[in-house]
């Protein structure tokens, strides 16, 4: 079976879980099964997943959290059925002692008994509301993964983890992206409304086209480019933490669940 990484559409979770498990498909999930969740995961070690649970109650802007696992347990009822957390991402990323070691399309090999997996909501998983409304999303449009840029805003230590937010970035003319504020803001379990927008570099981002993860997309002159918290965070902290083994998704390569998206919203 050949593997791609080639923007596809699948309608429904199990399909592009599946997809991953068998290997078919390893690329980005933006746009896939629309009225699902996705998720971030950041998967650590039972030593050290209290402080992280720690970190992320102190910062639910970046790291809201939907779902813990049991450690060792590859599977997550609250997530889905028919679920392997450690083969159903298209791409997963290995850290070791602080710094990214490989990508794999499959973690089962390096799976650890005391491995607790955090499943954090995601950006992705308002999309679909931005579309309905008429709101276009240019890294769908483009057949690009989101970008995402390091940036200056710190965040609160808690649990022996610090560091600054990442961010993604959406651009929109200007009744688009106040439209997309009152969107999103009904989405605080995947981040919510954007934590800035306008002038790039008020956050600590010198170059949108030089994205730190994911894919630059065009910005016209007559639109503002708007960020908002990204489930990319705990990967930079992860790093900046010197942590000494962790498994996460690759940006913009989530775990697409059963969770419909109407239980996320506010109203």
């Amino acid at each position: 079976m050949v593997a791609t990484d080639h923007p596809q559409i699948f309608s429904r979770p199990n399909d592009v879980r599946l997809a991953a498990r068998n290997g078919s498909y390893v690329g980005p999930t933006a746009g896939m099964a629309s009225r699902f969740v996705q998720v971030n995961l950041v998967i650590l070690p039972e030593e050290q997943a209290n402080g992280f649970l720690r970190f992320c109650q102190a910062n639910p802007k970046p790291c809201p959290v939907l779902a813990v696992s049991e450690p060792g347990s590859r599977q997550c009822n609250a997530l889905g059925d028919d679920l392997d957390i450690a083969r159903d991402v298209p791409s997963y990323r290995v850290y070791r002692n602080g710094k990214f070691a490989s990508t794999q399309n499959d973690v089962a090999d390096v799976w650890r008994d005391d491995l607790v997996t955090f499943a954090l909501g995601c950006s992705f998983s308002f999309e679909h509301a931005l579309l309905q409304n008429g709101v276009p999303v240019r890294h769908i449009e483009e057949g690009r993964n989101i970008p995402m840029y390091k940036t200056s805003i710190p965040l609160q230590p808690a649990g022996g983890f610090s560091g600054n937010m990442v961010v993604s970035m959406r651009p929109f003319k200007a009744a688009e992206a106040i439209r997309a504020i009152q969107i999103t803001t009904r989405f605080p379990q995947t981040h919510g409304a954007p934590v800035h927008l306008g002038d790039p570099s008020l956050i600590g981002i010198a170059n949108l086209g030089s994205p730190e993860y994911g894919d630059a997309v065009s910005v016209a002159d007559d639109e503002i480019p708007v960020f908002w918290a990204c489930g990319v965070t705990p990967q930079q902290i992860l790093m900046d933490s010197g942590i000494e083994f962790a498994i996460t998704h690759t940006p913009g390569h989530m775990l697409v669940t059963d969770i419909p998206e109407s239980q996320i919203t506010l109203f």
